[in-house]
């Protein structure tokens, strides 16, 4: 079925040239019948009206061949536009986390032994990979992505050597790791930014190592930031 669009543009079209072929006949090379040329193999000259109309109707069908050609075209480059923007919206992976939103400074740690920090403030989770349940970032796709954490602690201590610190794991294991010696001030405080390659279904955490403690209230001085650069899968 022919497009509106074009079916408007072409009943415009077939109005002009039928106005053409009521002004400027001679111009398709009719001949009056009764000229002594010979016209047995030719049709039109006897029926100049019927030639009008047959050449008029094949231009007319060439140019809805045209038109129809045009409108798939522009049909399957929609089509693929819409399947690239779904694809890239359904890729989108971003999120960003505070560990609490008390008004009082509240703090956590130290421990015995290494715990995965509990970053229960959500800033953005696009794309719902953040667990405040599990503090577990699951990559959703294969790519590159960014990863940044912030820690602060603010406990004077001279019993811990150790005032804030934290570890970046992937899958069990440390790609970063932020120590803070206790300086002459009891505010500590530390960050790292990488970028690193996630397959589908890793798992990143930031753990608490033993011995050291973070402390945050609504001015949310410890995050837990990550997004998706580009994917790596097909």
């Amino acid at each position: 079925m022919m497009h509106p669009y074009a079916q408007i543009i072409l009943t415009a079209i077939v109005f002009l040239c039928m106005l053409h072929a009521a002004f400027g006949m001679d111009e398709y090379g009719w001949v009056d019948p009764s000229s002594t040329s010979d016209t047995a193999s030719n049709p039109c000259y006897l029926d100049q009206q019927s030639c009008g109309c047959c050449v008029m109707q094949k231009q007319l069908n060439k140019m809805e061949q045209y038109f129809n050609f045009s409108y798939e075209g522009m049909h399957h480059v929609l089509t693929e536009s819409k399947m690239a923007l779904n694809n890239f919206r359904e890729s989108r992976s971003a999120f960003s986390v505070a560990l609490n939103s008390n008004a009082r400074m509240l703090c956590f740690g130290p421990f015995p032994d290494d715990k995965r920090i509990p970053f229960k403030h959500v800033f953005i989770n696009l794309g719902d990979s953040y667990s405040t349940d599990t503090s577990i970032f699951t990559a959703p796709r294969s790519g590159v992505y960014s990863l940044a954490v912030t820690i602060y602690s603010d406990i004077d201590s001279p019993i811990n050597p150790f005032a804030a610190c934290a570890n970046l794991m992937v899958n069990g294991h440390a790609v970063a790791v932020l120590p803070e010696h206790k300086g002459n001030d009891p505010e500590d405080s530390s960050t790292v930014v990488v970028a690193v390659g996630l397959k589908a279904g890793d798992q990143v955490v930031v753990l608490l190592p033993a011995g050291c403690v973070i402390c945050d209230n609504l001015s949310h001085f410890n995050t837990f930031t990550g997004f998706l650069l580009h994917t790596t899968d097909s």
